[in-house]
């Protein structure tokens, strides 16, 4: 209750979640709290897809390091208390009221939005733990995100870039090379690297925007490598050596991708001395909730009895691709049961999901903002088979399984949080 209330107060504090992409209010407001982000160690990791797998990787090589780590991410999963992580434990309710209620003390009423609140609490909670590293994600874009206001860091990553929350651009310039410049143009001087990209294309425009950067560059495919082999291993390859490491829990070959990143970052940061054997049980060990989490049990998984059910955020074309490249790899039916925000390119997402045997579009329930199922079915045309249901359960129910189908309910991160609580 005592959280509950502070939340509603920053709620109020700005009429819109985000209505341009200033940093003069978190700026000015973390003056009045001493700029504690200017006394932080810090890892910023900004792209369209992957960062909050990327994090978790660095997170879990890192503790086998025993380096204590703080996280902020976001959105949450399923609770907000999922974004404040101090000495790799999620903090506690009162503990986030009272940081939170500081926050809301000092700031004194003046115009902020509620994301830029929760990223002055993040910052002021990391005083209490100066000697960890900070892993932080930089959301929407970079350039005017409230995360972007370190004037130091040790290493910038950027994850896989695609389209995506292209309605905060103007109509007239919603092209990659925009979001590339939005997402790189304000990185520091520190290490940057870049993880692989979908396209030649991307990783070039990439290049041309970071070009006058002075920060030491490392780049997928030139600086370092990674291949896939049989029997559950990958091999990763950069100028410190080669490595056999065991393939993540978190399951997709494109998290592949992900985990290469964060050892490329942490092998570059020479200082913190990570060992091979840090990095093979740390990629291991890695986890991300609702990416391509399977259910095991509850009360959704009872609904399938004996089939797969698993819950997925993704919910963007690029992150639909790879997706898609899972999905087709099980070599069984899949059935999709799909909720998205209303602001997603509904129509190019689904053009990605080839061999799909069933979708099922839903209401995403306790979500503003959200697309109603049925224009979802409606822009879903070009799928063969596609009906829709008002409710998770509903859309379980209506599904006619066979024995090794799976069924994945994907589209949002918000669905999935419903999805958890409900299970």
């Amino acid at each position: 209750m005592k959280l509950q209330k502070i939340l509603s107060k920053f709620q109020k504090l700005h009429s819109h979640k985000i209505d341009d992409l200033s940093l003069e209010r978190i700026r000015l407001l973390m003056s009045d709290l001493g700029n504690p982000q200017d006394k932080i160690n810090c890892i910023q990791v900004c792209g369209t897809n992957g960062k909050g797998s990327t994090i978790s990787f660095l997170r879990s090589i890192l503790k086998e390091a025993n380096y204590k780590c703080n996280v902020y991410t976001s959105p949450h999963v399923i609770s907000i208390n999922e974004r404040f992580i101090y000495n790799d434990e999620m903090i506690s309710d009162d503990d986030l009221a009272d940081l939170l209620n500081e926050v809301h003390e000092i700031n004194d009423g003046k115009p902020l939005t509620y994301f830029e609140a929760l990223t002055a609490g993040f910052f002021l909670g990391c005083m209490k733990y100066q000697d960890n590293i900070v892993l932080a994600e930089f959301g929407l874009f970079g350039r005017g995100d409230a995360v972007n206001i370190l004037k130091n860091n040790l290493a910038n990553c950027i994850t896989s870039i695609s389209y995506d929350h292209i309605d905060w651009l103007p109509e007239n310039d919603r092209t990659i090379e925009r979001i590339i410049y939005e997402k790189t143009s304000s990185l520091l001087n520190s290490n940057i690297i870049v993880a692989k990209q979908s396209s030649k294309k991307i990783t070039e425009c990439i290049k041309k925007n970071i070009s006058n950067n002075s920060a030491n560059k490392i780049f997928h495919g030139e600086d370092y490598n990674f291949v896939l082999k049989e029997n559950d291993f990958f091999f990763y390859e950069d100028q410190y050596g080669s490595l056999k490491i065991p393939k993540p829990n978190i399951k997709g070959d494109f998290q592949l991708e992900n985990a290469s990143t964060a050892i490329a970052t942490l092998r570059t940061l020479r200082d913190l001395n990570i060992k091979d054997l840090h990095i093979i049980k740390g990629v291991k060990k890695a986890y991300n909730p609702a990416r391509l989490e399977e259910i095991k049990e509850g009360k959704l998984k009872e609904l399938v009895k004996n089939n797969i059910l698993i819950c997925d955020g993704t919910h963007n074309p690029g992150g639909a691709e790879v997706l898609n490249e899972y999905l087709e790899s099980l070599n069984c039916d899949v059935h999709a049961i799909i909720g998205m925000m209303q602001t997603k390119n509904h129509e190019e997402y689904i053009q990605y999901f080839k061999n799909i045997k069933s979708v099922t579009t839903i209401d995403i329930p306790n979500t503003p903002g959200s697309i109603d199922g049925k224009k979802l079915k409606e822009k879903f045309y070009a799928v063969p088979n596609v009906q829709y249901k008002d409710n998770i359960e509903q859309a379980i129910k209506s599904i006619s399984l066979n024995k090794n189908d799976v069924v994945i309910i994907t589209g949002s991160l918000y669905l999935a949080s419903e999805v958890l609580k409900i299970n």
